[in-house]
């Protein structure tokens, strides 16, 4: 029995949870039916931002929780948390849910509209599969919700996402979320299917239900027997990154593949090469089994996590040479068979989302999920690298469970790292019974081939150790071609003294590269292996076809613009991609333009990103960005003709032609000697602490207050504030440079202990200093909405001065972030900022009197001033 028919109040749990004399939300009552079934959309900024996604029926609304929103790609299939019905009237709820209460946050109407069910809507919701059209303002077409958890879990967690019509797009070709970010109350945008009508249009009514086959996350589960054993699937080594879209990548554990089979609830844990170890890891075993499966195949990778938080390899083998196996743990990433299942034919993106579920349920700190990551890849094994994990795993989002090695598995490594077979090794000069370095090998065509040596990676304990294990093994004559051991290749001290063993260890060795003799350099030894049997050892190789797999693909569009390299990462600290801000620029454009319109533009170009070397280009210089326009040259003689940002066609191409900063004049083209603004850049030196910023910028704008003067506020983007002061353009970049530099000396002079008026580094150590030269002329400042071009790609936001005491840093917001809150803002801080046409006149006689006694610091003359200062 469903829960919905299980109770006589579907809206109970949601009343339960709200006190309705608190929050404005709408108090639970069954809608009446009506001719049609709504569907709405709801963005809610609550501890995190998710999408709510409700569909009516029955007089309520069926509700989901979807962390990332709905996508139009029908590769993306989004988690769904199914949560409690909500009264229908909640459909049009818009607004903030009070501090302390349930869903504390602000909410919007992203989206909304009518739906129709293919086939018993009632019954597929008991069933866990709902197939349905939606008729909204950004969503349209044929979509499902599919159910992925046991009847009667904690969490009721489903999958959302697009079927293939005409509605339906790649994400990097569109990404709906991105692109329309705002309120359809605020902002209505009529019916997708009006303003995009397809020539082959989504069938409507119940009329059109038909017997649709089982979803893609589902096809080819089959019942099957459980089998006895199952070789794992193994990855190619590549050295090429895959194409975005289609891949979700995964840390490369510096650990043993481990299998576990489940039969009868009980646990057996297995090796790649089928060895079973459950003896050797019998606490493990017990917390495997505490998952409460009774049947299955898991597979996953041992590891020891040290005290950095990374795997070592090492530290894992110390634990069972020690037999100290309870430091082990477990990570999960594929479920190939499951309760009765044989799911290798499910596309992997299902099979992990049934196995994250059961581990968020029951999982623990020894038996985890192996989490997957959306970001780029190139970013992702950056971060692994100086992370010193070994890489990472890329895996195609729809590969099928093979047992062999494939190329929709791929693994892409900091360092090389492979096994090797021992062949031999030599004793350490100076220290009887110890090992000074290993000879070692690989199969390959059938033979034992040379493939160089390894002298480090051991302490005095693990040589002896080692050496102990090696005499064992030793024989008179090599275990391959002596013809292929070159005379001094273990250098003059060490040639001739070589000890042959039997080719039975195996050994596992990180290295720079391969020379082109076939022998590795700059090898560190990292440990034995038992888990692999020598005669398996091959020299791992990135195949042809791994690397076509990163393939050119049609250039993304952002409206009629191609983006030509959108994967390439702009930001290392982040993973943010040239599409990404571009993409940024597009969405920001009605907000960003008035800023820029009019007036000269400086840009900081960085086509290597933000790490690499960057460009200030005031002039044109060839560069022919598209939609640019050139100001007439006689503006200022001497001088090429400045460039202006006059529509969104022209911010985007400049982002698609590698443009992070936007850069301003204090002055519009047609006054440009004549500034029509001052700002006060508020840049602290070292250890100085936000809050003291934040303080700093309410004393200037008390002082400016005291001069007759209004000032508005926006972040910098970086470290710092931005105070700004609208001018009418009368007079000159002297006067008003000359008016800036008494107001921060005034600063200076009347708190020394927090502002300084000189710049460079060393006069505002622990102190502020506040900007004022750039009022001169020709100088520049970020505009309100520039990104900046340093790690996480932080924004220059317009906030007012009653959101000061929230707003954390002055990189708060970025382009991933920027566009998402401005879609919550009901009113413009900076409305009034326009109409201002205040003057400088008497704020030149008021600073005058405000001129602290000759080397003085504060003044009770200062009032209000002064007041502020704690």
């Amino acid at each position: 029995m469903s829960r919905h028919a299980a109770r006589t109040d579907p809206l109970q749990p949601y009343t339960a949870k709200r006190d309705f004399k608190i929050t404005a939300e709408p108090q639970g009552q069954r809608g009446r039916a009506g001719k049609a079934l709504s569907f709405v959309v709801q963005k809610h900024w609550a501890s995190h931002l998710h999408y709510d996604f409700r569909l009516e029926f029955d007089g309520v609304l069926w509700s989901w929780a979807v962390p990332k929103g709905p996508s139009l790609d029908p590769k993306e299939k989004r988690m769904a948390v199914h949560v409690e019905d909500h009264p229908v009237s909640y459909a049009g709820f818009e607004g903030t849910i009070p501090a302390r209460q349930y869903g504390a946050g602000t909410v919007i109407v992203w989206d909304r509209g009518t739906w129709e069910p293919v086939g018993d809507a009632r019954e597929g919701l008991e069933k866990g599969k709902l197939t349905f059209h939606l008729h909204g303002e950004k969503l349209a077409g044929l979509w499902e919700l599919v159910r992925i958890s046991k009847p009667g879990a904690k969490q009721d967690p489903w999958l959302l996402f697009k079927k293939h019509d005409g509605w339906a797009q790649p994400r990097v070709d569109y990404d709906v979320i991105a692109a329309l970010p705002d309120s359809v109350i605020a902002k209505p945008l009529g019916l997708l299917e009006a303003r995009e009508p397809k020539t082959a249009p989504a069938s409507t009514g119940p009329a059109s239900a038909v017997a649709a086959p089982a979803p893609p996350e589902l096809a080819g589960a089959v019942k099957a027997a459980l089998p006895e054993q199952l070789q794992p699937q193994l990855a190619t080594l590549s050295k090429v990154m895959p194409p975005a879209g289609e891949w979700l990548y995964e840390i490369k554990f510096d650990g043993y593949r481990m299998l576990a089979r489940i039969e009868g609830g009980q646990v057996r844990l297995l090796t790649r090469g089928g060895h079973d170890w459950t003896s050797k890891l019998k606490s493990l075993a017990l917390e495997v089994e505490s998952l409460g499966v009774t049947s299955g195949w898991l597979d996953g990778e041992v590891v020891v996590v040290d005290a950095d938080g990374v795997p070592s390899f090492n530290a894992l083998q110390n634990a069972f040479d020690a037999q100290g196996t309870e430091t082990i743990a477990y990570f999960l990433f594929d479920a190939p068979f499951f309760e009765g299942y044989d799911l290798r034919n499910v596309p992997l993106l299902s099979r992990r989302a049934l196995l994250k579920q059961l581990l968020e349920a029951k999982g623990s700190q020894r038996v985890r999920f192996s989490e997957d990551f959306e970001a780029d890849g190139r970013s992702l094994l950056q971060t692994a690298c100086a992370m010193k994990l070994e890489g990472i795993m890329a895996k195609r989002k729809d590969a099928r469970y093979v047992s062999a090695r494939t190329e929709t598995w791929l693994k892409l490594k900091c360092l090389e790292r492979q096994e090797f077979v021992i062949i031999g090794f030599t004793d350490r000069g100076g220290a009887k019974g110890e090992v000074g370095g290993l000879l070692l090998g690989y199969h390959e065509g059938g033979k034992l081939c040379y493939a160089g040596n390894v002298g480090t990676g051991w302490n005095a304990k693990s040589s002896a150790e080692l050496h102990q294990k090696l005499i064992q093994l030793e024989v008179d004559r090599p275990a391959l071609d002596p013809s292929t051991l070159k005379p001094g290749r273990w250098g003059k001290r060490s040639a001739g003294r070589e000890r042959w063993v039997q080719p039975t260890l195996v050994a596992e060795v990180r290295f720079a590269e391969w020379t082109p003799e076939g022998h590795i350099r700059h090898g560190s030894f990292q440990g034995l292996r038992d888990d692999k049997p020598a005669r398996a050892v091959t020299r791992e190789r990135a195949t042809a076809n791994a690397t076509t797999l990163a393939k050119p693909t049609a250039a993304p569009r952002v409206g009629s613009i191609r983006v030509s390299n959108p994967e390439r990462v702009i930001d290392p600290s982040t993973g943010l991609t040239k599409l990404d801000i571009v993409r940024y620029y597009e969405s920001i454009a009605e907000w960003m333009l008035p800023h820029l319109q009019g007036r000269p533009v400086s840009l900081v170009r960085a086509p290597a990103g933000i790490t690499g070397q960057q460009f200030f280009q005031k002039h044109d210089d060839k560069l022919s960005i598209p939609g640019m326009r050139e100001l007439d040259p006689a503006l200022w003689e001497g001088h090429a003709a400045l460039l202006e940002v006059p529509t969104a066609e022209a911010l985007v191409n400049a982002a698609q032609r590698n443009v992070v900063e936007f850069h301003t004049w204090n002055s519009r083209a047609r006054t440009l000697d004549r500034p029509d603004r001052v700002i006060f850049d508020l840049d602290p030196g070292e250890g100085v602490g936000w809050k003291e910023v934040q303080e700093a910028a309410l004393l200037t704008r008390t002082l400016l207050t005291e001069l007759a003067l209004d000032a508005w506020l926006k972040t910098s983007g970086g470290k710092g504030l931005h105070v700004v002061v609208p001018l009418a353009p009368r007079l000159g970049y002297d006067e008003v440079k000359a008016f800036s530099q008494a107001v921060v000396q005034h600063l200076a002079k009347t708190i020394p202990s927090r502002f300084v008026a000189k710049s460079g580094g060393s006069n505002r150590v622990g102190k502020i200093f506040v900007d004022y030269l750039r009022n001169g002329h020709a100088q520049t400042t970020a505009a309100a909405f520039s990104a900046r071009a340093r790690p996480g790609l932080g924004v220059s936001m317009p906030v007012s001065w009653e959101d000061l005491a929230g707003v954390k840093s002055g990189a708060q917001w970025t382009i991933a972030t920027a566009r998402e809150y401005l879609s919550f803002q009901r009113a413009d801080p900076w409305e009034d900022y326009w109409k201002s046409k205040q003057t400088l006149s008497a704020a030149l006689k008021g600073l005058k009197r405000h001129q602290p006694p000759s080397g003085g610091s504060r003044s009770g003359s200062d009032g209000n001033f002064l007041g502020l200062i704690p």
